[in-house]
C-alpha cells in the first residue's frame, strides 16, 4: 500500500503494522504486544471504572485526558497534543517502550482509542486499533485495577510536520476549497456531496452531521463547520457491531465526499480525537496518510475572526457566545 505525502513535506516513518488488526490476530499475539484500553464516554462511569469492571487480560489503562492531551493550554483547543516529552513520560510510566507493539481499543469502535494509535504511528511506532473494539474480543475479560508494567524507556520524538496542519494552513485550505466550490457553482459543474473540496486539498470534518451542519453544538462556542470542509462522520465507517466496513465501501464513502486520496487531506473533529480515527480509516482504505488539525473545531470556533459555515449561514462575524463553556467530559 502506498502512502502518499503532501507535496513539499518530508516523509514520516511508516509502521510495519497495519492501522487495524482483528481479534484473532490479537489473541494469537497477545503475549508479544502491549494492549491499551482507552475507553472514554461523555456520561456514566469513567473509562477507568469500566476498565476495572473488565478489560482484555494484561491491558493497561490509558487516560485520554491525561496521557494523550495537554489540557493546560486551552487556547490551542480542548485537547491539544502533549509535548513529545510529556507523551514519552506517559508512555514510559505505563510501561510502553520504544520497541513495543501496541494494540489500542475502546468500547466505541475505536473512535477514542484511535488517538493513541495515531500518535504512536505518527512517530514511527508499531501501533494499531482492534477492529470492533472490546465487543470483538470474544474471550474472557480480566477485572480489577490491572497489572502494573515496569517503567519502560520511551524516547521523545518531535511530532512530524508531515502529520500535522496548523490553524493557518487550515485557513488557507479553507479559502481555496470555498473558492473552488463557488467557481464550480458558477460554472454549473458542482457535484453533490463534494462539499466544496478542491483537488489536492480537502478538509475532512469527522463530527456527527448535526454538528457539521450547525444544527447543534453542545460544547464549543460556535456551531457549524470550517468553510469548504466535507463531512465524513467517523461513525459511518462502522457497522452495527462497531467493526469497520470493507475497504471498498470505505473508499466509496470518502469518494462521495470528494476525498479520493489522503494526500493533502486534513482531518478535524471537535478536539482532535475522532479525527485520528478518520485518518487511520483513510490509511486502512488505501488512500494514504493525511494530516491532523490538532486544535480542530474547539480551536477554530474560539477565534472570532475565523469564518464559520452552517446550514443556515456563512459568517465571518458569528459572535462567540462564551469562553467559559464548562463540561466534565468534553465531546471529541
Amino acid at each position: 500500500m502506498s502512502n502518499p505525502v503532501p507535496t513539499g513535506r518530508p516523509s514520516r516513518p511508516s509502521p510495519a503494522l497495519p492501522p487495524f488488526i482483528d481479534a484473532a490476530w490479537l489473541r494469537a499475539n497477545l503475549a508479544d504486544v502491549v494492549v491499551a484500553d482507552v475507553r472514554w464516554q461523555l456520561q456514566g462511569p469513567s473509562g477507568r471504572e469500566e476498565y476495572e469492571a473488565g478489560h482484555i487480560p494484561g491491558a493497561v489503562f490509558v487516560d485520554l485526558d491525561v496521557d494523550l492531551a495537554d489540557i493546560t493550554t486551552p487556547d490551542r483547543g480542548r485537547h491539544p497534543l502533549p509535548t513529545p516529552e510529556a507523551f514519552a513520560a506517559a508512555m514510559s510510566r505505563l510501561g510502553i517502550g520504544d520497541a513495543d507493539t501496541v494494540v489500542a481499543y475502546d468500547a466505541a469502535g475505536g473512535i477514542f482509542a484511535a488517538r493513541l494509535a495515531w500518535m504512536l504511528r505518527a512517530i514511527g511506532h508499531d501501533a494499531a486499533l482492534l477492529d470492533g473494539g472490546l465487543a470483538a474480543w470474544g474471550s474472557p475479560l480480566e477485572a480489577g485495577p490491572g497489572r502494573t508494567r515496569p517503567t519502560a524507556a520511551f524516547t521523545p520524538e518531535p511530532w512530524p510536520a508531515a502529520a500535522l496542519a496548523s490553524i493557518d494552513e487550515v485557513a488557507s485550505v479553507s479559502t481555496a476549497a470555498a473558492a473552488a466550490a463557488a467557481a464550480a457553482v458558477e460554472s454549473g459543474t458542482a457535484a453533490s456531496g463534494a462539499g466544496g473540496a478542491a483537488p489536492g486539498c480537502v478538509l475532512v470534518d469527522a463530527r456527527a452531521p448535526d454538528r457539521y451542519r450547525g444544527d447543534s453544538e453542545p460544547v464549543d462556542p460556535r456551531a457549524g463547520h470550517i468553510p469548504g470542509a466535507v463531512n465524513t462522520p467517523c461513525m459511518v465507517h462502522l457497522d452495527a457491531m462497531g467493526a469497520l466496513l470493507p475497504p471498498d465501501a470505505l473508499r466509496e464513502q470518502f469518494a462521495a465526499a470528494g476525498v479520493v486520496s489522503a494526500d493533502g487531506a486534513i482531518a478535524y473533529c471537535g478536539s482532535g480525537v475522532n479525527a485520528c480515527h478518520a485518518l487511520l480509516v483513510m490509511e486502512h482504505a488505501g488512500l494514504g496518510r493525511g494530516r491532523l488539525f490538532p486544535g480542530s473545531w474547539s480551536a477554530w470556533s474560539n477565534q472570532p475572526d475565523r469564518p464559520v459555515s452552517s446550514s443556515n449561514q456563512t459568517s465571518h462575524d458569528t459572535a462567540l457566545s462564551s469562553h467559559d463553556h464548562t463540561v466534565t467530559r468534553p465531546i471529541r
